[in-house]
């Protein structure tokens, strides 16, 4: 891996390219993140770069405690004293989201360094990691696509039932990884060499071809593409 950054999924649009062919986007906003610590292999056995992202409200760092009736405010020490440590400054701010990414020269960069949105470049091949949209406990037909049963002959009110498990008799046991009803969503999932079709260093905008998973306002990871 070359370089890395955290954004936030903003939404999806479409821009026009030279020719007038339209062309679906994402917009993420990436950066600008902070570079928390470096990791050495001499210290840590490895090298790689803890980015952060997204500062977070004075209130959001302090945590409540129940004592009886009373409810104590503490500060959040282990937080505020790993950024006061590798930042070198008490009142180094504290950021949401943190990311190690291990990079092939982690040299050009030092704890408190900034990277935006230009340290790609536009026509680049990314790799683009998130969440995608948790929908909850869902039945086989919303989460497997699966076939409704018929309708008519006596067969409701189980029309959206999983069916026939199998055999009763031999092996008289369901198999692993049927296709059943559970968790649906909520997974992390990369989507490979997508193309970077602008970029806005001002506002750390990137324009990404496509479709990039997860929510409004969700958190990506972007790296450079490692299959391009």
């Amino acid at each position: 891996m070359k370089k890395g950054i955290i954004g936030k999924k903003i939404g999806m649009t479409q821009i026009f390219d030279e020719t007038g062919n339209v062309i679906p986007v994402t917009l993420i906003q990436a950066g600008p993140c902070v570079v928390v610590q470096k990791k050495t292999v001499e210290n840590d056995g490895y090298d790689a770069i803890q980015l952060g992202f997204d500062d977070v409200k004075p209130q959001h760092m302090f945590k409540t405690k129940k004592n009886g009736k009373k409810r104590k405010i503490f500060v959040c020490a282990a937080k505020k004293g790993h950024f006061a440590k590798w930042l070198g400054s008490d009142s180094a701010p504290v950021l949401k989201h943190l990311k190690e990414f291990r990079l092939d020269d982690c040299s050009a960069y030092e704890s408190g360094a900034k990277v935006t949105a230009d340290t790609f470049a536009e026509g680049e091949k990314v790799d683009i990691t998130g969440l995608t949209k948790g929908h909850g406990y869902t039945g086989v037909i919303k989460r497997w696509n699966q076939h409704t049963l018929s309708k008519t002959h006596g067969v409701g009110p189980i029309h959206r039932e999983v069916g026939s498990m199998g055999p009763n008799s031999d092996p008289s046991r369901v198999f692993k990884n049927k296709h059943m009803a559970g968790q649906y969503g909520n997974e992390r999932v990369t989507m490979l060499n997508l193309k970077i079709v602008k970029i806005d260093a001002e506002k750390n905008l990137i324009a990404v071809k496509g479709a990039v998973p997860g929510a409004k306002d969700g958190i990506v990871f972007i790296r450079d593409s490692i299959k391009a």
